[in-house]
């Protein structure tokens, strides 16, 4: 057991003495303008219906539930009192979002989340877990036919680094959190899944790294 997150009693523990916001790895307001303004480039607009993974303590919710329209901002967790800590204690928008939305999820199913969904973001919630979990978010995600495109952030390191360390000083390991992986096997990965890859270069908190994915989907053209 490597992540902090996985140990018995984690969440329990952290929000019973008020660490909701600690528990997302602090930087509150610089990472949540630092998700927006991604989301923003990436075309989301005030019509859309976002689904944030990993959602946390609502940290990215914050902003982006004030920005759409009242009900487009879906979030899922591993811990469903971590997202209900950070809507009662932070979010001021409460009257545009309904709790039901927060959905816990831990395998990345996401059961109970709207169909209506066109875009998603999963930010630093990779690095705290080992790679399936990055294909069996791609494969969860593609029951949403109307995903335009998935923002996700990972840590690279060269191909077979058992240890790395990251440009902002984190070191990160193959093995244990925080995670990390070559970008050749992320490629690999997103087309065994149906997904096509475009990196985002912009500078991140830690020195994670930003892709695109957009599902690939059969062409509505009949042959002929």
């Amino acid at each position: 057991m490597s992540s902090p997150y996985a140990r018995p009693g984690f969440y329990d523990e952290a929000l019973a003495k008020g660490r909701h916001r600690d528990i997302v790895g602090g930087r509150w307001d610089e990472t949540g303008r630092a998700q927006m303004a991604a989301l923003l480039d990436h075309g989301l607009r005030p019509d859309h219906v976002l689904l944030d993974i990993g959602a946390g303590a609502l940290r990215l919710g914050c902003k982006a539930v004030p920005y759409l329209e009242p009900g487009h901002y879906w979030a899922t967790d591993a811990s469903r009192a971590l997202m209900l800590a950070g809507y009662a204690a932070e979010l001021e928008a409460r009257d545009r979002l309904d709790p039901m939305q927060l959905v816990e999820d831990a395998d990345f199913g996401f059961d109970g989340v709207t169909d209506t969904i066109t875009h998603a973001i999963a930010f630093g919630v990779f690095p705290h877990l080992e790679s399936d979990a990055i294909a069996h978010c791609f494969n969860g995600l593609r029951r949403f036919a109307q995903l335009e495109c998935l923002l996700l952030t990972v840590f690279l390191a060269p191909e077979g680094a058992t240890i790395h360390r990251q440009n902002d000083g984190v070191v990160t390991h193959a093995t244990r959190a925080p995670y990390h992986l070559s970008e050749a096997a992320l490629y690999a990965m997103a087309e065994a899944a149906g997904w096509r890859l475009i990196r985002d270069d912009r500078m991140l908190p830690r020195g994670q790294v930003m892709f695109r994915a957009e599902p690939l989907r059969p062409s509505s053209s009949s042959p002929r």
